[in-house]
């Protein structure tokens, strides 16, 4: 089995446990910040959203090279979240399947304001920059989705809200 597709094998089951969890953003508190130093719940879920974008351009180029005076998407609405989230993960699938075990061991550069941040091979920069990455950002979103008494989806397994209905009835 190629790395892609022991790859797409966990990147689908991510992508579906996410685009769960980004349904639920809430329109009408996109401000929301739990602390001072938090990202705001619209930027954190656009973030969550653009990841697996992320995927596609690891494959598309080997260095990628962004101005110090980069300016983040910030989204307007739980549809345009979901929206750019679909496109970007419809954009990245197809790559992934396509990539051979010889693309994954290539270099990929990534560069801020001219300086290198980071040189790996691109299976490093999928599972830590992307994945992981995304993963990581997700369970953010799950706090702040439940500090606004959304109930939560598992992700893994059922979550303390879908626990309820395994419980037994009391009379």
């Amino acid at each position: 089995m190629t790395f892609s597709e022991r790859l797409l094998l966990e990147f689908d089951g991510e992508m579906e446990s996410t685009r769960k969890l980004l349904a639920l953003v809430p329109d009408g508190n996109l401000d929301y910040k739990p602390h001072e130093k938090s990202m705001p719940l619209g930027r954190l879920a656009g973030h969550v959203a653009e990841l697996p974008g992320w995927a596609a351009s690891t494959l598309d180029v080997e260095e990628l090279s962004m101005p110090a005076d980069y300016k983040p998407w910030i989204p307007t609405s739980r549809a345009e979240i979901l929206e750019h989230f679909d496109k970007a993960v419809a954009d990245a699938r197809p790559k992934i399947a396509r990539a051979t075990d010889e693309d994954w061991a290539k270099i990929w550069t990534f560069k801020w304001g001219g300086q290198t941040v980071m040189s790996m091979p691109r299976t490093a920069v999928i599972r830590g920059v992307v994945m992981n990455h995304m993963i990581h950002h997700r369970a953010q979103l799950g706090v702040y989705l439940r500090l606004n008494d959304i109930e939560i989806p598992g992700m893994y397994g059922p979550s303390a809200d879908e626990m309820k209905f395994w419980r037994p009835a009391t009379a």
